[in-house]
């Protein structure tokens, strides 16, 4: 059986946060190797969906909407790549032990502020619940639980444990190592782990061969 072509709808959510499965959504930043999963606006709606961020009728109805609306389904959808890379950019950074741009931080924060401002809280049952306000009209509906993920993470103990994926010739896909020991090293041992292991078992035979020549 052959696997299936990776698209929006069917990327492998392996970020272990909504905000780094969404900076996974490109299969490298090398642009000699880069494709882009999220290349209109239905795509995003395809990978919301697949992400759990709607619903099938959420998507639906965006889409009805989104195609009354062009023009601003563009926007979002362009809107959604510029945070996409801040939020790369910032963990990237972060991966590698460098401080994020403040450039990239006032960006993130900026989004915060928008995203926010559709949050309440609501009764459920004798408690309370952080609830999104519903607004069918909103084609970024999408971003808001995105852009929240990414502050939730920079403010957690888990920050220390984002990685970035070891093959990275082909691929920069970040994620949360929640294993105990600290020890993950590619995005996925059935994707980027047996490419990286196949490409240095044949380093060595090849140095072998050099040596015995």
């Amino acid at each position: 059986m052959t696997r299936k072509q990776r698209e929006a709808g069917n990327l492998e959510l392996i970020g272990g946060r909504l905000c780094l499965d969404l900076t996974n959504t490109v299969s490298t930043r090398l642009k000699s190797l880069r494709r882009e999963y999220l290349t209109c606006y239905d795509d995003f709606l395809e990978w919301s969906l697949h992400a759990g961020i709607l619903t099938d009728l959420d998507a639906q109805r965006l889409r009805r909407e989104a195609a009354r609306r062009p023009v601003e389904a563009k926007a979002v959808l362009d809107q959604a790549i510029a945070i996409r890379e801040t939020i790369y950019q910032i963990f990237a950074a972060i991966v590698h032990q460098r401080a994020p741009a403040m450039a990239d931080i006032a960006a993130l924060n900026s989004a915060l502020t928008q995203a926010l401002a559709r949050l309440q809280v609501v009764p459920s049952g004798k408690d309370f619940e952080w609830q999104w306000v519903q607004d069918r009209r909103a084609l970024d509906a999408m971003l808001w639980p995105i852009v929240r993920s990414a502050a939730d993470l920079l403010t957690s103990a888990d920050l220390r444990r984002v990685r970035q994926c070891a093959r990275r010739e082909g691929c920069d896909w970040l994620f949360v190592d929640a294993t105990k020991n600290h020890s993950r090293r590619w995005c996925s041992m059935s994707m980027c782990g047996s490419i990286d292991k196949a490409r240095r078992y044949y380093q060595r035979k090849r140095a072998t061969r050099r040596a015995k020549a």
